[in-house]
């Protein structure tokens, strides 16, 4: 009983820790003051972590150089996450310039495009290092941005893995080389709404990116490039995530 009890403890330190950054010490640290009592240590948990998340780290990630992204838009900024799942997980934070950019992106849109929303996915944790299962979004200078969709709102709940797939003529540069982490999942593709890409929002936005002098680098599919006729783009290769359901930028080094 104590060894199974020990092994659950353990994988949930480690999953939190993967997950929130955090949430891994405090759930061992909430464990011990609880006096090892499960019921209590996750009712200390729950309340430590919210008060942790909502009011400690904010204050503290500008120590590491990061600030929070917005997790609701609010009054004239249409900047907001695509999942409050992100800010509880803390994978919410940037470089403070790099969230000055998504504010000016997010404005210029809805001046040009009215009803604009830039949905915001996996960003950084508050205090630096890596998030997984992204290969980089390890120094706060990253952040995924969802698709926009027509009629508003996204495909995916957590705004990845509805993948707008290449049409018979687009290019397919990884056919028969995917790597480990180039997921096709094809069997959910089914359960997500068919909605389409609007590709007018989507190209507005993703010119804005490359010709910023202050974003670096702009990753998404080829094909979704050619689709929308968007050139400065540029292609992760082949053993990473796909870039067909979200964009990923990059601040300029």
């Amino acid at each position: 009983m104590r060894a199974a009890r020990a092994l659950t403890l353990g994988l949930a330190v480690a999953l939190l820790t993967l997950l929130t950054q955090v949430g891994g010490v405090l759930l061992l640290a909430c464990w011990f003051a609880a006096r090892r009592k499960p019921a209590r240590a996750l009712a200390l948990f729950a309340m430590s972590y919210a008060a942790l998340t909502v009011l400690v780290l904010p204050l503290v990630a500008p120590r590491f150089g990061r600030v929070a992204l917005p997790c609701r838009a609010a009054g004239e900024l249409p900047l907001r996450s695509a999942s409050l799942g992100f800010c509880a997980l803390n994978r919410h934070y940037v470089r403070p310039e790099l969230r000055a950019r998504l504010e000016t992106l997010a404005r210029e849109l809805e001046a040009r495009h009215p009803g604009s929303v830039v949905h915001t996915l996996d960003a950084g944790f508050p205090l630096g290092g890596p998030l997984l299962p992204h290969l980089g979004h390890h120094d706060g200078r990253l952040v995924d941005l969802a698709l926009f969709y027509a009629g508003g709102g996204l495909r995916s709940a957590v705004g990845y893995f509805a993948f707008e797939g290449p049409q018979p003529s687009d290019p397919r540069p990884c056919r028969g080389r995917e790597g480990a982490w180039r997921w096709d999942l094809e069997w959910l593709q089914p359960l997500f709404p068919d909605r389409a890409v609007d590709e007018k929002r989507t190209r507005a936005a993703l010119r804005w990116l490359v010709d910023d002098p202050a974003i670096g680098r702009v990753f998404v599919e080829p094909h979704l490039a050619r689709r929308l006729g968007v050139r400065g783009t540029r292609f992760q290769g082949c053993r990473a995530a796909r870039h067909d359901d979200h964009v990923h930028v990059e601040l300029a080094r």
